[in-house]
């Protein structure tokens, strides 16, 4: 027999909804919330989701079950005067410089303020001043538009296992604060953002690149070339309202060249060129017999700090492929050298990417050549999206470009490195000696797909049945490692990407409380469906590269060795 609440005077079944929150929701009411996350754990801190019960009682919807029978309301006077109140005490002790907020706009305190009418604060301000912590190479933290909701404690905590920031002092001290009030790059956190993600208002935000990336573009002494990363293309949409999660990948070249790009690329190429050095190392490694440890992928840099950091017992045994933003940088490097040469400018690389953690990787040691990075500039979907707007380009009504030769052809396989388990298929794709259409089907239905945690699937290869696991989110990774660890588990394989979902959930990307995920896997697969050419390996682009470029070349500029700290 279904079991119901009585929800505003309508009847509204519910069955496995967690909290009253979610069958209000189920309803069509969109309680606000500052502190709910569903892949988080219950806070209720903010007292914003309150409903109130048939007996005029108050109650905290995110944190209580829903019960048969129940009767609540969500807009009564008592609830309308108690949200004001909240909103006008964190106003009261919130710095309130919209205009100049990078998240103005976006600012859940701004829009509940908007939404609920508070147009003066009555309470004498209670701000305290707190400098800005700029340390981080891919976040800012600007302590004085926190609303202490816990969100970003929670995330770094609970999902990845970091802990780099928790709440410091106690009443009307408490902070969020890293340990012993540290900069935040003292830290271990690993720059993956997603602390930025869940963030209500300002207090932690992305770092802009985007003011140094339009003076490049404008100085004619520069030639400015960019790449554009897989999962880039099925987020941009959502800053501009457009439907669903489609492959954007046209527009953004088109947007790009407008923005004054010299020259605009798909990462997906190097993704191939990733694939076909990891493929060879896992071959190497498997014909080895050196099977403590499986190969770790080495795409993610969030992924490469945090190993650093919690396991560096591991770090031999991740892959020494550069991520592809740094394969192709390397590559960019080389193939415009002779042109700067000749015409006396000075090339610029960036990268557009749905992850902050790039930031932090274009600026490690390891990849600076020269006395330059590889990568200049690591800009996110976000970022794009502000620069399109600031030029009042109009994303929706551009028609589709392709990029720029020589490097304009990729494979399925490159594109789907962008959410989880699209590393190891391609992978899968490279070691497989049936290349056909039926052996496509096969793996596409090994299990690799879907965003679970944790997936293991088995592959039958030669003699052998080759062990893999996908994991994403680092509190995932964390697990596996300590079955490994244990000897209760053992792989040959395991890639991780250390945010929810792999890289179409990066920092980087745009963000709500539920980001559609599950859609934007689903294009990152459209794009696979309709891409001519399915293995890296087929791409004509790659065996140019082999036989010029790369002949001789391939580790030295394709690898890496990363210094212990």
């Amino acid at each position: 027999m279904s079991k119901y609440m009585v929800i505003d005077g309508e009847q509204v079944e519910f069955d496995s909804e967690p909290n009253i929150l979610a069958v209000v929701r189920k309803a069509g009411i969109e309680l606000p919330t500052f502190c709910y996350y569903p892949e988080l754990s219950i806070y209720g801190a903010c007292r914003m989701c309150v409903v109130e019960d048939e007996r005029g009682g108050i109650i905290a919807s995110c944190s209580t079950p829903p019960k048969d029978g129940m009767v609540i309301r969500t807009n009564t006077a008592k609830l309308h005067h108690h949200r004001k109140m909240i909103l006008e005490l964190l106003l009261a002790s919130h710095c309130r410089d919209c205009t100049t907020c990078d998240k103005s706009g976006k600012c859940r305190l701004q829009e509940f303020a908007a939404r609920f009418g508070v147009d003066r604060v009555r309470f004498k301000g209670s701000l305290s001043e707190a400098p800005l912590d700029t340390s981080s190479k891919a976040i800012v933290r600007d302590p004085s538009k926190c609303i202490l909701c816990g969100d970003c404690v929670r995330m770094c905590s609970e999902v990845q296992n970091v802990g780099a920031i928790d709440f410091a002092h106690r009443g009307s001290k408490m902070i969020v604060s890293p340990a012993f009030g540290k900069p935040i790059a003292e830290t271990n956190c690993v720059n993956c953002g997603q602390c930025a993600a869940v963030c209500p208002t300002g207090a932690i935000t992305i770092k802009s690149d985007t003011e140094a990336v339009f003076a490049a573009i404008h100085d004619l002494k520069k030639r400015v070339v960019v790449q554009v990363a897989p999962a880039v293309r099925v987020a941009i949409g959502e800053e501009f309202g457009l439907a669903g999660s489609k492959d954007e990948i046209g527009k953004i070249f088109s947007a790009l060249h407008q923005l004054g790009f010299d020259a605009a690329f798909d990462t997906s190429l190097s993704a191939d060129l990733t694939i076909m050095e990891e493929a060879a190392e896992l071959l190497h490694k498997l014909s080895s017999g050196d099977n403590k440890y499986p190969l770790f992928t080495s795409c993610c840099p969030g992924w490469i700090r945090y190993a650093e950091t919690k396991h560096p017992e591991l770090m031999s045994y991740i892959s020494t492929c550069k991520s592809p933003m740094q394969m192709f940088a390397a590559v960019l490097r080389e193939h415009f050298a002779p042109m700067d040469a000749e015409d006396g400018r000075q090339t610029i690389s960036v990268a557009i990417m749905p992850c902050t953690a790039k930031k932090f990787e274009a600026s490690r040691e390891e990849f600076i050549t020269d006395g330059r990075p590889d990568v200049d500039f690591v800009l996110t979907t976000t970022e794009l999206a502000r620069m399109i707007r600031e030029v009042g380009i109009r994303f929706d009504k551009l028609s589709p470009a392709l990029p720029d030769e020589p490097f304009s052809t990729y494979s399925g396989a490159g594109v789907i490195f962008g959410v989880t388990g699209g590393v190891t298929e391609a992978a899968v794709r490279r070691v497989v000696d049936d290349k056909g259409e039926k052996s496509l089907e096969t793996i596409e239905y090994l299990g690799l797909r879907g965003l679970s945690g944790t997936k293991v699937c088995e592959l039958p290869y030669g003699e052998k049945t080759l062990r893999i696991a996908v994991v994403n989110g680092l509190g995932n990774a964390e697990q596996l490692i300590q079955k490994i660890e244990s000897g209760e588990e053992h792989f040959d394989f395991v890639e991780v990407m250390a945010c929810p979902g792999g890289c179409i959930a990066g920092g980087g990307q745009p963000y709500s409380l539920c980001p559609d995920k599950a859609g934007r896997a689903q294009g990152i697969a459209d794009a696979d469906h309709t891409a001519p050419i399915k293995h890296c390996e087929k791409n004509p682009v790659i065996a140019s590269l082999y036989e010029g470029m790369l002949k001789d070349r391939a580790h030295e500029l394709l690898h890496v060795h990363y210094h212990a700290e």
